[in-house]
């Protein structure tokens, strides 16, 4: 493996989540054409080695991520103990893509303050302060699609958990 490979394993592993070819090129600090050079060896040793790892093109970029015959390990040594809401307030912030907080509240309820905070520290949901400084973007993470395994189908079905709790 070249350094360069190595120096890109490294960015994706410390990263833990989607990078384009040009956050990596910028990561490495070399152009474009050269990170894709090292990132397509790096990709070739990882399909080649019979490990739990892969490197992966996802729709948000490249990721450094567990084969789909591992995953279920994710939930025998990562469970999650999420109540009914936090369910349902992690389910409207997944179906959303990206939601506002104030948002999010109004479909969720008041309670969705501490269902995000929950949702936070448990590494389900990213939190970031709106440029303006109003309220926060609330999105789901590389954790929550791991986790979750969900595909196209099976988020559709969770659609029927946004209404409001009773």
């Amino acid at each position: 493996m070249s350094e360069l490979s190595s120096q890109i394993e490294a960015i994706l592993y410390l990263k833990a989540q989607p990078l384009t070819l040009a956050e990596i090129a910028e990561c490495v600090g070399c152009d474009r054409p050269t990170a894709e050079a090292g990132l397509l060896e790096l990709m070739e040793l990882y399909a080649h080695r019979l490990g739990a790892l892969e490197v992966a093109e996802t729709p948000n970029g490249f990721v450094l991520q567990l084969r789909d015959s591992f995953h279920y390990l994710i939930q025998k040594l990562l469970p999650a103990d999420l109540g009914v809401g936090a369910l349902r307030t992690l389910a409207a912030i997944a179906l959303k893509g990206r939601i506002a907080q104030t948002d999010l509240v109004e479909i969720r309820g008041s309670n969705a303050y501490q269902h995000v905070q929950e949702l936070v520290e448990l590494g389900f949901v990213r939190k970031r302060r709106q440029t303006d400084g109003r309220s926060y973007w609330l999105q789901v993470t590389e954790k929550f699609h791991q986790y979750f395994q969900l595909n196209q189908d099976q988020a559709l079905e969770l659609s029927q958990y946004i209404q409001s709790e009773p």
